[in-house]
């Protein structure tokens, strides 16, 4: 199996491709991206091929990694399902419910493999978390108290036309997957502030977002870019549930010791955890191989997606959004 990365846009690219280097069942690791000077410097590096035309690098591998700016995911995945090539696409999955379903159908009709890149599900912290609520330890659950902080991270992140918007789209749609999977489905409405007030620029990096599920179960997400460039790690995704009989903490970062360098820097945590990449990415490998779906589809990717682009919606009336309003 051939496995391309197309685009080094997105930082995962990065970290997808050291997994991807450390596998020893592939039949090669092939590189693209829009940026040839950027492209070739990565391909050199690591001694593989760089491939500058798209129908070149889709014309020589089974499976393709899409780490390009938010905007260009549609049009790369519908080139990769023409040429018959599985995709696992960096999140959000699209910019627009219309986009997202126009991928999800292609690959469908074609029969390839479509997954969105959401690792948290794999996180161990996660997994008990998810078996301890559907145990039934905690009784019903009532409430969820979550975060995904993080650093501004510039780039294409922050130019509106590429991304799509600010730290909500960038940061809500892997609490809001994680929240699906652990209450049994999404939200029926959502209400969400958003800010400007840190760096004061067109794109939000602040957000507060309540989510209300049909059975009253409620959950607020933090989603905002308020960590500063001095703070020891990129961010966090933590979890509080709230139940009838218990409650439980999941920290999917949680695992790391602080580093002190050598220098005139400042220390770090250093995470000595699972590598949740590397899980995402060989279950989307075997899920490829043994035609079934990736625990995280292009489905997972649209419902988080909802959740983003409905807060938007919502914070521009200042009223609560039903996502039903954005089928």
């Amino acid at each position: 199996m051939r496995v391309g990365l197309w685009s080094f846009a997105h930082l995962h690219a990065y970290s997808y491709l050291n997994v991807l280097l450390q596998r020893e069942d592939l039949d090669g690791v092939l590189i693209g991206d829009e940026d040839a000077s950027r492209g070739c410097q990565v391909a050199e590096a690591h001694k593989l091929p760089f491939l500058s035309a798209p129908e070149e690098l889709l014309g020589q591998v089974d499976a393709v990694i899409l780490t390009s700016a938010n905007v260009d995911h549609r049009a790369m995945a519908l080139m990769a399902a023409e040429a018959g090539v599985h995709a696992l696409v960096e999140k959000p999955i699209a910019t627009s419910v219309s986009a997202a379903q126009e991928m999800i159908a292609a690959f469908r009709r074609r029969g390839l493999i479509l997954a969105t890149a959401f690792p948290c599900p794999f996180s161990p912290a996660f997994e008990a978390l998810q078996a301890t609520v559907a145990g039934g330890e905690l009784g019903r659950v009532l409430a969820v108290c979550s975060t995904n902080r993080g650093k501004m991270p510039g780039g294409f992140f922050i130019e509106l036309e590429r991304s799509g918007g600010g730290a909500v789209i960038d940061h809500t749609v892997h609490v809001a997957d994680l929240l699906r999977r652990l209450l049994g489905g999404p939200p029926e409405k959502v209400y969400a502030e958003v800010g400007h007030g840190l760096f004061h620029q067109a794109w939000e990096d602040s957000g507060l977002l309540t989510l209300e599920w049909a059975d009253g179960t409620f959950a607020t997400l933090d989603c905002s870019w308020s960590r500063p460039e001095s703070f020891p790690t990129w961010g966090d995704v933590t979890l509080h549930v709230v139940g009838e009989q218990g409650n439980a903490d999941a920290d999917l970062f949680g695992q790391r010791v602080m580093f002190y360098p050598d220098a005139v820097v400042p220390p770090r945590w250093q995470g000595w955890g699972t590598d949740l990449d590397a899980l995402m990415i060989d279950d989307w490998i075997q899920a490829v191989r043994e035609g079934r779906p990736p625990r995280s589809s292009g489905e997972d990717g649209l419902s988080a997606l909802k959740v983003a682009l409905a807060a938007y919606v919502s914070a521009a009336r200042g009223a609560p959004v039903s996502l039903m309003e954005l089928e």
